[in-house]
């Protein structure tokens, strides 16, 4: 009698994701996008330049949401890799975790980008930074779970490396795509807006400074952001299947061996701690969190008090890194294929330190600020995706605790993020105004140092990971077993 036919399944590699699969994920992050486009990039420069708040007050409110986010990433983390086990097997237990934090995230971010209700002239400063605290914690707490429910679902979609970069580099694009409409939207906004405000008997530098004027700009903004967030998270939730584990033993055929391998120890979170790579690969994406995370946040201030450009520039300057970094961000599958991960990190390290080069040594940009624009999208783009690519390969055939992961990984950048921006705003020389004279310089090496100075850094993680790869000891400890 001749071999039946095999089981559907059984053993059987899975099935690559169809391009509507693909799509579908990688909108999936997009809310999150578009949230984490004006909270980096527009937050300081809100409640600073806009609110009139003190430097330090501000610096503060991003730390509290950063802080929040850093410490939700691991519980969620943890929590999300329970749920795997069981609960919320019907839907899926990542996008159960996203649902809940794209709720929280559409509730309470408004709020921030909008002046505090109740609040008055002769409202302390305090008082409003207290009103603004809740929102920032809910939203941060959203948005970590909305990530952290993203990223792990990449291990459990795909098993090949060329399909975790290619979901990633996906992943990235709409992360581009994202900060181009919220650019392109504060661009429109903030032309309008001057637009009003500028007559033919008013003076035309009103419309070219920020101010209270602009409140509106940010608040609709704002909302837009989540009307449109809202519904490729709902396009993300309809079209994205999360692969159910087998819960019980398939019955043996004539294929199944005799005697069956020792199945593979679960990786738990206490093992991960004591894994060299962890920590290599986690030093490694917080210093690009913190380069990609901290040239976007003082981008503006630098636009703006450095190089005493118009306001609409720092919608412009973005926009323009953006594309830049949308653009290269295809080449990402092909280059990590021919030179691998590391020499194209390394190749995206080069581009931002001579952007950084280039800011030091140039006290006026003038036109040429739209290359180093460039210069700064190409090579955050490159960085990033190559980590996030690196951190998938850590977590390997290990996806059932790679929600711990990433974050873990989550939670020292946005710690790590959060204490620089607080030191940043610290040593800001002119605490009792806007902008002095002294600001003007301040801002310029702020630039330098969170691009050059920190890239220094990711250069010396990078060279840890040339010297001892990625390797799990467990991953050897189980391949060495009889």
């Amino acid at each position: 009698m001749g071999p039946g036919p095999r089981v559907a399944g059984a053993g059987a590699p899975p099935r690559p994701l169809s391009l509507a699969a693909r799509l579908s994920y990688a909108v999936g992050h997009f809310l999150n996008d578009l949230c984490a486009s004006m909270w980096f990039t527009y937050l300081l420069l809100y409640l600073h330049s806009v609110r009139a708040y003190s430097s330090r007050g501000a610096g503060l409110l991003l730390l509290l949401g950063q802080v929040a986010d850093g410490l939700c990433t691991p519980i969620i983390g943890y929590e999300a890799d329970r749920a795997a086990g069981g609960r919320c097997a019907h839907y899926g237990p990542r996008k159960a975790w996203h649902l809940a934090g794209t709720i929280c995230v559409l509730l309470s971010f408004p709020f921030i980008f909008n002046p505090c209700l109740g609040c008055g002239v002769s409202t302390p400063e305090w008082a409003a930074l207290l009103y603004y605290g809740p929102f920032i914690v809910v939203f941060q707490f959203g948005w970590a779970a909305t990530q952290i429910a993203h990223l792990s679902l990449i291990p459990e979609l795909v098993t090949s490396d060329h399909e975790k970069v290619e979901l990633t580099a996906l992943r990235y694009a709409f992360t581009v795509v994202a900060n181009i409409a919220v650019y392109g939207a504060a661009w429109l906004l903030l032309h309008l807006q001057a637009s009003l405000h500028t007559g033919p008997t008013e003076d035309l530098t009103v419309g070219d400074q920020l101010g209270v004027q602009d409140v509106p700009v940010f608040r609709n903004l704002s909302l837009a952001v989540v009307g449109v967030g809202a519904v490729f998270s709902l396009l993300f939730h309809l079209g994205t299947r999360e692969r159910r584990r087998p819960r019980r033993v398939e019955e043996p055929d004539e294929h199944s061996p005799l005697v069956s391998p020792a199945a593979r120890p679960l990786l738990l979170w206490k093992h991960w701690l004591r894994e060299p790579a962890f920590y290599q690969v986690g030093i490694l994406y917080m210093t690009t969190r913190l380069i990609v995370n901290l040239s976007q946040t003082y981008m503006a201030m630098y636009l703006t008090y450095s190089l005493h450009l118009p306001k609409r520039f720092i919608a412009t300057i973005p926009l323009v890194m953006y594309l830049s970094g949308f653009f290269s961000s295809f080449l990402m599958k092909p280059l990590n294929r021919r030179i691998g991960r590391n020499f194209t990190y390394f190749a995206g390290l080069l581009v931002i330190l001579a952007f950084a080069a280039w800011v030091a040594l140039t006290d006026r940009l003038g036109v040429a600020v739209y290359a180093a624009a460039v210069l700064l999208g190409v090579g955050c783009a490159t960085i990033l995706v190559t980590s996030l690519a690196m951190t998938a390969d850590l977590i390997g055939p290990y996806s059932q605790s790679g929600a711990f992961v990433y974050g873990a990984m989550s939670f020292s950048d946005k710690v790590a993020n959060g204490l620089a921006v607080m030191a940043v705003q610290s040593l800001h020389p002119c605490p009792s105004e806007l902008c002095c004279k002294a600001c003007v310089g301040f801002y310029h090496w702020v630039m330098v140092a969170v691009t050059g100075g920190v890239g220094v850094a990711a250069t010396l993680a990078l060279c840890s990971l040339l010297v001892w790869p990625i390797c799990l000891r467990r991953q050897n400890q189980d391949r060495d077993r009889p």
